[in-house]
């Protein structure tokens, strides 16, 4: 199979990446500097990349793709006891680390320093077996400590790229600017997918919510942008939909489920404006993306997560692993596809094993499908209450709260017969139990709300369930 990374000449002196710490690269540049970064490292080993939103992060993570090296993605930030745990568990050959932390890392010589980041090399290099096919290491929704990681091969990366240039049109005229960390895997979807298009990424670490973000994007005519579903909430409260963004011509979302209300909205504002607003569906597990809907439905069809991108397909399946064949009835979403990862590993020896999966995912999400063929995310497996015998469905709990209470944020959690619901503005607490009870027809009794001053939020904006003060 051919890799869109093992050749960017043929974009020549088109531009890459550019970032806001005034650094730019060219494709000619880019593809002659990673043909030296292979010249660094020897192949088949495993590296560690502290990843952050400027040039030099892509630019290591291409190198490392060519050069056949494998690695683990991790945010630049990341706790310095969980970065010591990866690092103890899994025992890279390399680190690819920003220059401002240099002198941090004593167990790495350095072999070299550009773009404003250093390629340390292990002083004790221990033997390591990876399977031929592994080509990535990222870490589970939610875990950035965790050592389990998800396996994801060359064709997984290859086959998923493909799959989203093709539905989301992405050409060399696209100009994408960066909303998410790179090493979260809808942030590394949208790097790859502009790199292999030959289109320019516009690189910052700035906040939606700040002017700088704005600014850049306003001097760079950014295209296009993506964001999970609290940088929507976000987006609505600095006023997005005031803004003149002339260059603006999409905006995608994924990274879990969007309210109804909230999805409909900026569909409608996109359609006014003649932009387009493209809500996706996707795991780490499969890569990146399984779903999409198509913007000219994102009005008929809000709430909609789609259908399958090309080449995937979807199944629906009750309790028993039986097809689910008819409209409107929930079930577990299974997706299949070449973008299906591997498995996962939970120590370094789990590198050595194959595809576990087989291009088969059971998602853990509940779905089901209209008339139409469109799915629709009705929750997770496991975030189900039995209260009073009655199945309460957590997820649509706080999507009502939050769209009932405009400025409430909430998290719930619990065990059967009794609901916790954290809310952000102490004065409400009586009245989201009110409300939750009526909702549902059930007591107030097998509902306690608490107040916490901010719900616990990953860095791609999910919550931490198991941050709650339970």
């Amino acid at each position: 199979m051919q890799y869109f990374f093992d050749d960017f000449s043929r974009f020549g002196q088109s531009t890459a990446l550019i970032d806001d710490q005034g650094q730019e690269v060219t494709y000619a540049q880019l593809d002659a500097w990673v043909n030296q970064f292979k010249t660094k490292v020897e192949a088949r080993q495993m590296a560690i990349c502290l990843c952050q939103n400027t040039v030099g992060s892509p630019m290591g993570y291409m190198g490392f793709l060519r050069s056949r090296v494998v690695p683990l993605l991790l945010d630049r930030k990341i706790e310095e006891e969980l970065l010591d745990n990866l690092l103890s568990v899994y025992k890279p050959a390399y680190l690819y680390y920003p220059a401002d932390m240099a002198g941090r890392f004593e167990d790495f010589e350095t072999v070299s320093e550009e773009y404003g980041y250093i390629l340390g090399r292990a002083k004790n290099l221990v033997p390591i077996t990876l399977d031929p096919e592994l080509g990535l290491l990222l870490t589970t929704s939610g875990s950035t400590g965790s050592p389990k990681l998800v396996r994801q091969s060359y064709k997984n990366i290859q086959s998923n790229t493909e799959s989203i240039i093709q539905y989301l049109e992405i050409d060399q005229s696209e100009r994408a600017i960066t909303t998410l960390p790179m090493n979260y895997t809808y942030g590394l979807s949208i790097v790859q997918t502009h790199l292999a298009a030959g289109a320019v990424l516009l690189m910052t670490s700035q906040s939606m919510g700040m002017k700088p973000f704005w600014d850049f994007f306003k001097n760079q005519q950014a295209t296009s942008f993506g964001g999970v579903p609290f940088t929507y909430e976000l987006l609505k409260r600095v006023r997005f939909f005031r803004m003149k963004l002339p260059s603006l011509r999409y905006m995608t979302q994924a990274g879990g489920k969007l309210s109804p209300e909230l999805h409909k909205e900026f569909a409608e504002w996109a359609e006014a404006q003649g932009k387009k607003f493209i809500v996706m569906y996707g795991q780490t597990e499969a890569t990146a993306r399984m779903g999409y809907l198509p913007a000219r439905y994102s009005i008929e069809k809000y709430g909609s997560m789609g259908f399958a991108i090309p080449g995937g397909r979807f199944e629906v399946i009750d309790a028993n692993g039986e097809l689910i064949t008819e409209p409107e009835k929930a079930g577990e979403l299974v997706y299949y596809g070449d973008n299906v990862t591997m498995g996962y590993a939970q120590q370094r020896e789990d590198l050595a094993l194959g595809d576990e999966r087989g291009g088969c995912l059971h998602t853990g999400d509940v779905a089901k499908f209209d008339k139409d063929g469109f799915y629709y995310i009705v929750g997770r497996l496991k975030r189900f209450l039995k209260i009073f015998g009655n199945r309460v469905n957590l997820d649509e709990a706080d999507r009502l709260v939050k769209t009932r209470f405009e400025n409430v944020d909430c998290a719930s959690t619990g065990k059967d017969d009794k609901m916790i619901t954290y809310i952000t503005e102490e004065g409400m607490i009586d009245e989201v139990r009110r409300f939750l009870a009526a909702t549902t027809h059930l007591s107030e009794t097998a509902f306690e709300v608490r107040y916490i001053p901010e719900i616990p939020k990953s860095e791609a904006g999910k919550v931490l369930y198991k941050d709650l003060p339970i």
